[in-house]
């Protein structure tokens, strides 16, 4: 115990904290084979007694379970660890385990023998004899095996499994598996029961049911219970619009690790013209170049207007888990946006997402031209622009050159000044690379929420987000568990695993020709029929 002696005062500045709060110093040699041992003040111990029974992971009261005095100065030669007050704190579902027992009406526990489960999370204060005014906190066991509820991760798992349609038998067998597989129960998840799941699936009947309520009623009663998956809200005013971000934990995770020296898109306005408000998410990429939603931010107002209230909070909860986190680029849909504020919220360049770009081109293409061969002929021009801002010097020639060629088109040519010269001309393009991943991305958040037998609800704004936050949700969080762990993979949306860029980095090299003419244009040898086919920079 001489390391007490070199020990840190911990003294956190919040009204209350707990032990991942502080930093603990295991000790080899405890009674449990290691004891965490920290200092704090004495005069902050109910502080450190009151946040720990407080833990969310595993909510449980600390009772004192014994406790001596010593009078100061009735030691002669006192020990380090030496105490004038020894208090030790038991979880209330512990030591003894009473469930299998029968019920005995005698003993000094009565009111509480329904509650032991024999958990043996325990923790004992010492106030120091030779320094009173500091406690010494040992840790004898910190590992939790009950609590009222399972954990906020376990339960997001079970939900997401029975979203996408996974039985509560074959749930619990999964569970099972795994805890089998990791040597044994190790908490209170541990030892989720049928009862847990049954719960769970009433939870899901009744959220579909309170959507038949109010909805400004529906979104206010979402929004309190779900306050740790909001890092912003704004309610509805005469002068302000409706904005709410939403990240889920699982969502949080994963920004931090696939778009941490990576890339996050923007996909902005979906839904603008049939849902009551448009959505605009934020996309990371897996390994596989898959889209992944982190955050959904839905405003009754163009989003772009009220950028600034959200993107700062958003850049400040990652690095409050990372402060090293930092993406490499932002992919922005929309040049019309203030990229300035993006810029230095997350301190890394902005580039101009040409998915989105080319995807509302041809669209417009269609509208305002209706010869087939003009059509042609600017989309190729307009691939041309797209390369030239990426490579950089020969952007401005490109787009004069479209100009005076087409200056017949007025229409279209009038859109494209409009919309998006300003923007090629000012910020660097977005390489093919994430395109398949955008376009899958959109065509499942397309027919999840815009499915016809949906068309009574677009108008709701409660069933968007309930819509995102469960069902969608839980298509990403499968298809990242399957790929985590090998389970589940038969029940994987097959689009996750074929998108174009995951094929065509299993095309060999020999099956690649280049144009010598034109290095823009390759012949690629299908994989399939083995027949030649084109393959240039629009539609890579």
């Amino acid at each position: 115990m001489e390391e007490i002696l070199t020990l840190p005062v911990q003294d956190p500045p919040c009204a209350e904290f707990s032990a991942e709060t502080i930093n603990l110093l295991n000790l080899e040699g405890g009674r449990q084979g290691g004891d965490d041992i920290a200092l704090i003040p004495f005069a902050r111990v109910d502080d450190f007694v009151k946040e720990e029974s407080s833990n969310p992971t595993c909510p449980a009261n600390f009772r004192v379970e014994s406790r001596r005095k010593r009078a100061s100065g009735s030691v002669a030669k006192p020990r380090v660890d030496g105490y004038l007050e020894y208090t030790l704190y038991w979880c209330s579902y512990g030591p003894e385990d009473y469930r299998e027992s029968e019920r005995v009406n005698r003993g000094s526990r009565l009111g509480r023998r329904h509650m032991m489960r024999g958990c043996l999370c325990h923790f004992t204060v010492k106030r120091l004899y030779t320094r009173p005014h500091l406690a010494l906190i040992i840790y004898d066991q910190k590992r939790a095996m009950y609590a009222p509820r399972i954990s906020d991760e376990l339960r997001q798992k079970v939900m997401s499994m029975l979203y996408v349609g996974i039985s509560l038998d074959n749930i619990l067998q999964h569970h099972a598996e795994v805890t089998q597989k990791q040597g044994g129960p190790l908490n209170r998840g541990d030892f989720l029961t049928r009862n847990d799941v049954r719960n769970m699936e009433r939870t899901i009947h009744n959220s579909s049911r309170e959507l038949l309520g109010n909805e400004e009623c529906s979104v206010k009663i979402w929004i309190q219970r779900h306050q740790k998956d909001i890092f912003y809200f704004q309610d509805n005013s005469g002068s302000e619009s409706f904005i709410v971000a939403i990240q889920t934990d699982w969502q949080l995770q994963q920004m931090l690790r696939y778009g941490s020296n990576s890339f996050i898109s923007f996909h902005s306005a979906f839904g603008l013209k049939k849902l009551k408000y448009p959505v605009c998410s934020l996309l990371v990429f897996d390994s596989s170049q898959n889209a992944i939603p982190v955050a959904w931010i839905i405003s009754s107002s163009f989003v772009g207007k009220d950028i600034h209230k959200w993107i700062v909070l958003l850049s400040e909860r990652l690095r409050t888990k990372d402060p090293r986190w930092k993406p490499n680029a932002i992919f922005l849909d929309d040049p019309s946006f203030n990229y300035y504020i993006i810029r230095e919220a997350f301190q890394c360049r902005i580039l101009l997402c040409t998915w989105h770009v080319r995807r509302t081109c041809i669209k417009m293409l269609f509208k305002k031209c209706c010869n087939f061969e003009v059509q042609q002929r600017m989309f190729r021009q307009l691939g041309s622009i797209l390369y030239s801002a990426r490579c950089g010097p020969n952007a401005m020639d490109a787009i004069d050159e479209l100009m005076q060629i087409f200056v017949d088109q007025c229409d279209f040519i009038d859109y494209l000044k409009n919309v998006w010269i300003n923007g090629i001309k000012s910020l660097p393009v977005t390489t093919p690379k994430p395109h398949d991943a955008m376009e899958s991305y959109h065509l499942k958040l397309k027919s999840t929420l815009l499915k016809e037998s949906h068309a009574n609800f677009w108008s709701r704004v409660d069933w968007l987000i309930h819509t995102l936050t469960t069902e969608f949700h839980s298509l990403y969080w499968l298809d990242q568990y399957s790929l985590e762990t090998g389970y589940f993979e038969n029940l994987r949306d097959n689009s996750f695993s074929t998108n174009a860029w995951y094929h065509a980095l299993h095309i060999p090299d020999v099956d690649v020709v280049l144009n010598e003419q034109n290095l823009h244009l390759a012949k690629i040898l299908s994989q399939l029929t083995k027949t030649w086919c084109i393959q240039n920079i629009l539609s890579t």
